[in-house]
């Protein structure tokens, strides 16, 4: 399985919550706080979602809790991947 790119999420985060006019998602976020972004914890239940079924992986919920940059999001995620879980 490919790994998540940070395109591959902002394209996932727009199309399952949308984006906040305020922030632009082109720039360089992948440090940036997902609140700060305009994501609630719903936001990213749905995005979580839309991951595991993209990418065919299993994600604890409480992924949520820790992740809480793009950048920590998509190093959860790829360990996942690369395990092949």
């Amino acid at each position: 399985m490919t790994a998540l790119t940070l395109e591959a999420l902002v394209r996932i985060l727009r199309e399952s919550a949308g984006e906040d006019e305020g922030v632009d998602l082109g720039g360089d976020i992948a440090d940036t706080a997902f609140t700060d972004l305009g994501y609630d914890s719903l936001a990213l239940l749905e995005t979580l979602g839309r991951v595991q079924r993209d990418y065919g992986v299993t994600l604890d919920d409480d992924l949520l809790a820790t992740a809480q940059t793009p950048r920590q999001f998509l190093d959860a995620v790829n360990e996942v991947i690369a395990a092949g879980v």
